[in-house]
């Protein structure tokens, strides 16, 4: 398929196209297809950018994986298929942080095509693709884990929707951090430290700040965060930007001359001069 970067809609396409091929290859499930088209949708009502509030949980984020004693990121399929460098490139920058597969719809081929992904973009080591433990009450395969990996860690980065196991992950006593467009899900609403932002963009800026903070002589700590806050904050910037939109009016078309109506008779005929 051919894309024109003139095209109004040539990063998005480009996404799309991804996906796509990624489901072709066993990579991305046709619900993970449905996920995508969402969480975009909300992408638009936030203006497809970083809004400051995204930019402080970033920030909020990357301090506490530098402050965990063992942060792991847990990786999907729409995840590989989208952002496998951009996880490669927080790996290399946090210290200690594990890459793990975890899969809702889960197969042996998949998680190791997942895997294979991951590695193909940089990533050293890749856990989960044969799981050793489980995390209790989580009624999915989700639910299957490295005991190396999700299991030991006390910070975990979920990105993308699961709001089962974001609660099941707090319940076990692990610090959450989710990365979801949507901030009315209830993966959003669970997780200790929330990020309303497009996953791509949230993993760059997360490791741009990373690199900052490592350079500061200030050990790194569990900085509080309001995930209410930065919530509603998202919220009244999606109410204000649907807002605006609905006060603009379009722009009327401008109207040629009329055409004089020529005369009629009866029965709709012309009048016939005498």
């Amino acid at each position: 398929m051919r894309l024109s970067p003139r095209h109004p809609r040539y990063a998005s396409l480009k996404v799309r196209h991804a996906l796509a091929e990624a489901h072709r290859h066993g990579l991305v499930v046709p619900e993970g297809l449905i996920a995508q088209g969402r969480g975009e949708a909300f992408d638009y009502l936030l203006g497809e950018r970083t809004t400051p509030g995204a930019r402080r949980a970033e920030r909020a984020a990357a301090e506490w994986l530098l402050a965990a004693r063992h942060p792991v990121v847990s990786v999907n399929g729409n995840v590989a298929a989208l952002a496998a460098r951009e996880v490669a490139s927080l790996a290399r920058v946090v210290p200690g942080l594990d890459v793990e597969v975890n899969l809702f719809h889960r197969t042996g081929p998949r998680a190791r095509r997942v895997a294979a992904a991951l590695r193909a973009a940089g990533v050293r080591r890749v856990l989960g693709v044969r799981p050793t433990a489980t995390i209790p009450r989580l009624p999915s395969d989700r639910a299957m884990v490295d005991r190396r990996g999700i299991l030991d860690a006390d910070v975990c980065l979920v990105p993308l929707e699961d709001g089962d196991r974001a609660e099941a992950l707090r319940a076990v006593g692990k610090r959450v951090i989710s990365i979801d467009l949507n901030p009315l899900s209830r993966t959003s609403r669970t997780a200790d430290l929330p990020i309303v932002d497009e996953l791509r963009r949230a993993l760059t800026e997360m490791a741009r700040q990373v690199v900052q903070r490592r350079r500061r002589s200030r050990p790194p700590r569990f900085t509080p965060f309001d995930r209410r806050a930065a919530l509603a904050e998202a919220l009244e910037r999606i109410g204000t930007g649907l807002m605006r939109a609905a006060a603009r009016r379009p722009t009327a078309r401008p109207r040629g001359p009329a055409s004089p109506r020529r005369p009629r008779g009866t029965h709709g005929r012309t009048r016939r001069r005498p």
